[in-house]
C-alpha cells in the first residue's frame, strides 16, 4: 500500500554506488549504441553477460534503499534518479508528459542529430501536435492498420524472395541476409514501392543515427540531415498509395507539425524491429512446441487478409522482454514531485531500465524463460511494467503497425517450414534465456516441412 508523501530528500547513493551505476548500465548501453546498435560490442556484451550485471545492480540497490525511486550521486544541476519500484514505474509512465516529460535532455542530443522536432522530444503544446499527427498516421488504437492487407503484401513479395535465396544457398540465413529483405520491406511500408531500392536514404539515416550514439559529444552532420529530409520530403509529398507516407499526405498538419521530423522515427523503429524479429525466429527454433503452435495459427488463419496472428504478435512481445531494444525509458520532471520517501527536484532525470523490470527473477516465475502465454493471457502479469513499447500516454504509438508487421514476417517465414539453429547450442529451451541475444550472430539451417 502506498504511504502518504513525506516532505524531505529521496535517499542518495554513494558515490561509489552511483559510478556503480555508470559502469554497469550507463556505459554497456552507450557502448552498445542506444540510438544504432554497434554490432561487435553487442557481440562482446553478450559474451560477457553485461546486462545481467545491470539487472543485478540495480536490484542490489533496491535491497538496500527500498523503493525509492533513488537519487545518483551527480551534479546539482544534472540530477538523475533511478525507478526502482513497479508502482513508481507505472506512476512515472501514467503521469507523462505532466509531470514526467519525454522530452528528456539526454535523448534530445540523441535526437535531434535526426528529428530535432519530433514529438518524443517535444513538449507542450507542440508535442501534442505531433503525438496527434502520428496517432493518426499509425493509427494508433487499431491492432490492424487499415492498410494492412497491402503491408502483408509487401511483406509477403519479400520473404518470397529472401528464401528463394536462401534456397539457392544451401537452406542458410543469417542476419546479413535478412536484414536486407528487412529494410526493403520498411521502406516500402513507409514509403512507397518507389523506395524499395533506396539504400542510400537507410545509409543516410544510419550515419545520423551514428552521430546520435554520440548526443551531444558530436558536432552533428547537419549538411546530410538536411539532405536526408529533402529527400524523405520527396516521398512525403509523392504519398505513394499503399504506404504510411500516404496516410501522412492525407493528415491535416500546421507549421508545428513537421512530417519530416515524425518520420525518421517510423523508420528508426523499424530497425529494431527487425532485431526483434530475428530474435523471435531464434526463440521459436529453440522451443519446438512453441513452434508448432506458430506453425498452427499460421495454417489456421491465412495470411492473404492481415490477420492478427495473436501468438506470433506474443512471441515478438516476449521477445522484447526478453531482450527489449528500448532498455533505457528516459523522462524528465518538469517540477518538484512529492514520493513516499521525500521530494524529487524539477528537472531531474528519470531512468527505467526496462531489463530490470523484464527479468526480475524475483518476482516472476519465468523472468527467464521464454513465455509467450504471458501476453495472451490478460492481467497475467497484473500491473507488473512489461513495459516493451513504454508505457502510458508516452507509449509507442506505432506498437500496432510493428506488431503487425513482425508477426507477418514471421508468418511468412515459417510458413513451410522449420529452422534450427546453427549451432543448436546457440539456444537452449532447457536452459535461462541469456540476458542478451545477438542478432547479428544468429544463424539458422531452414528447410521445408
Amino acid at each position: 500500500m502506498a504511504r502518504d508523501p513525506v516532505h524531505g530528500s529521496l535517499p542518495t547513493a554513494t558515490v561509489g554506488e552511483t559510478l556503480a551505476v555508470v559502469g554497469n548500465v550507463f556505459v554497456p548501453n552507450i557502448a552498445k549504441g542506444v540510438i544504432i546498435r554497434r554490432p561487435r560490442v553487442v557481440g562482446m556484451a553478450e559474451k560477457l553477460g553485461l546486462d545481467k550485471h545491470s539487472i543485478r545492480r540495480l536490484q542490489k540497490l533496491n535491497e538496500k534503499y527500498g523503493a525509492g525511486p533513488l537519487m545518483l550521486h551527480t551534479p546539482k544541476s544534472k540530477p538523475m534518479a533511478l525507478v526502482l519500484d513497479p508502482d513508481h514505474a507505472n506512476r512515472v509512465l501514467n503521469e507523462t508528459p505532466e509531470p514526467f516529460a519525454t522530452a528528456e535532455w539526454a535523448k534530445q542530443k540523441a535526437l535531434e542529430h535526426f528529428e530535432p522536432d519530433m514529438a518524443l522530444v517535444s513538449h507542450g503544446p507542440e508535442r501534442a501536435e505531433r503525438r496527434r499527427f502520428n496517432e493518426e498516421v499509425l493509427q494508433s488504437g487499431c491492432p490492424v492498420h487499415g492498410l494492412g492487407a497491402r503491408f502483408a503484401q509487401v511483406v509477403e513479395q519479400e520473404a518470397s524472395e529472401l528464401l528463394t535465396f536462401v534456397e539457392r544457398h544451401d537452406g542458410k540465413l543469417d542476419w546479413g541476409m535478412f536484414e536486407e529483405t528487412w529494410n526493403r520491406v520498411v521502406r516500402r511500408v513507409v514509403l512507397g514501392d518507389t523506395a524499395r531500392d533506396d539504400r542510400a536514404l537507410t545509409e543516410m539515416l544510419e550515419k545520423l543515427r551514428s552521430a546520435g550514439n554520440w548526443a551531444f559529444l558530436h558536432p552533428g552532420h547537419d549538411r546530410l540531415r538536411d539532405t536526408f529530409h529533402e529527400r524523405l520530403r520527396t516521398y512525403l509529398k509523392r504519398g505513394e498509395a499503399g504506404s504510411l507516407a500516404a496516410e501522412v499526405a492525407r493528415a491535416s498538419t500546421d507549421a508545428v507539425t513537421q512530417p519530416e521530423h515524425q518520420v525518421p522515427q517510423y523508420l528508426f523503429a523499424f530497425d529494431p524491429a527487425g532485431m526483434t524479429t530475428f530474435r523471435a525466429l531464434a526463440l521459436l527454433a529453440a522451443h519446438p512446441g512453441q513452434a508448432e503452435r506458430a506453425q498452427a495459427e499460421v495454417t489456421e488463419h491465412g495470411l492473404e487478409r492481415a490477420p492478427k496472428l495473436n501468438f506470433l504478435r506474443a512471441c515478438v512481445l516476449e521477445s522484447l522482454r526478453l531482450w527489449p531494444t528500448t532498455p533505457l525509458l528516459l523522462r524528465q520532471t518538469t517540477e518538484a514531485t512529492e514520493w513516499e520517501n521525500g521530494t524529487m527536484p524539477a528537472q531531474t532525470s528519470v531512468l527505467l531500465l526496462a531489463p530490470y523490470f523484464h527479468r526480475d527473477d524475483r518476482y516472476l516465475d519465468d523472468a527467464n524463460r521464454f513465455d509467450p502465454d504471458l501476453w495472451l493471457q490478460p492481467g497475467e502479469a497484473g500491473n507488473w511494467p512489461l513495459v516493451p513499447f513504454s508505457g502510458g500516454s508516452g507509449i509507442c504509438p506505432g506498437r500496432h503497425v510493428v506488431l503487425l508487421v513482425t508477426s507477418l514476417m514471421l508468418a511468412q517465414l515459417l510458413k513451410g517450414r522449420e529452422y534450427r539453429l546453427n549451432p543448436p547450442t546457440r539456444l537452449l529451451s532447457s536452459r535461462p534465456m541469456p540476458p542478451l541475444l545477438n542478432n547479428y550472430g544468429l544463424a539458422f539451417d531452414c528447410r521445408a516441412c
